[in-house]
């Protein structure tokens, strides 16, 4: 199907009050079940691989299933790489036709970030690929990150100089999300969510989505959040069914159902 560019939906979402979603898959049973997903929502979705799942299913696997599933989906499915820590990753994903890649290089300092992300962007720009920043950290114990109580929050003059000194596309803002379900209340700064929002013009994005209310979804998206990340709650859906059952077909049913009430909220 003709669809317009991941920028140009997220532009969309932003100035309509909506959020894009985003879905980390494990392998090609739970990425159908999204798919099937976003097609009965009528919604376009973004289909992500960390770097450990595309390894491990190899590059060439990874873009050949989603490229199929995309060429064949009544909705816009977009490919994305999430949290790579790799310049090298994100450029093989270019090469392999990904719609856009994250260089998450948000556990560096600033300069170095600076110098990943635009190593990213020159290359993936004159290909026609998008690419997503971090600023800031997301909390949690991920192979993307190992955040707790600290300097996670997103200061928005480094905010400001990334972008300006990058050309990124997307920006991913620590403000309090985790990785991972929550213990507790999600404790999010809005307000600094917003300042950022007042000082850039490019869509925001917020990882950790799984297990937030519907409250910290309108506020996000109010505040610019144009697209919410959700991994663990997909992944844990599949693996506590399949574990359950031993049945791929009612894993893969699982995941639909829960995608799509996700889908909803957003």
């Amino acid at each position: 199907m003709t669809k317009i560019s991941i920028l140009e939906q997220l532009k969309q979402a932003d100035a309509e009050g909506y959020a894009i979603p985003h879905f980390n898959y494990s392998d090609i049973w739970d990425m159908t079940a999204i798919v099937r997903a976003a097609e009965e929502m009528h919604s376009p979705v973004m289909l992500a691989g960390v770097p450990k799942v595309t390894n491990a299913l190899t590059m060439d696997t990874v873009a050949a299933m989603a490229h199929s599933l995309a060429d064949n989906a009544k909705v816009p499915v977009y490919l994305h790489l999430d949290h790579s820590t790799d310049p090298q990753i994100c450029k093989d994903a270019c090469d392999h036709h990904f719609d856009t890649v994250m260089i998450d290089g948000s556990k560096e300092s600033l300069e170095r970030n600076i110098e990943m992300t635009a190593d990213v962007v020159s290359y993936a720009h004159p290909r026609g690929i998008f690419v997503e920043g971090e600023i800031g950290k997301i909390k949690g114990n991920t192979e993307e990150s190992q955040y707790a109580n600290g300097d996670f929050l997103v200061q928005v003059p480094d905010a400001v100089k990334l972008v300006q000194s990058t050309g990124v596309d997307i920006l991913a803002v620590g403000i309090g999300t985790a990785h991972g379900f929550y213990q507790g209340k999600p404790e999010i700064n809005f307000q600094r969510l917003a300042e950022v929002n007042e000082a850039l013009s490019i869509p925001l994005v917020l990882h950790g989505g799984s297990g937030i209310n519907n409250q910290c979804i309108l506020d996000g998206i109010v505040n610019g959040i144009a697209k919410i990340n959700v991994g663990t709650e997909i992944r844990q859906t599949y693996e506590r069914t399949l574990g359950e059952t031993n049945d791929v077909e009612k894993a893969r049913a699982a995941v639909y159902t829960r995608t799509c009430e996700i889908i909803r909220s957003f």
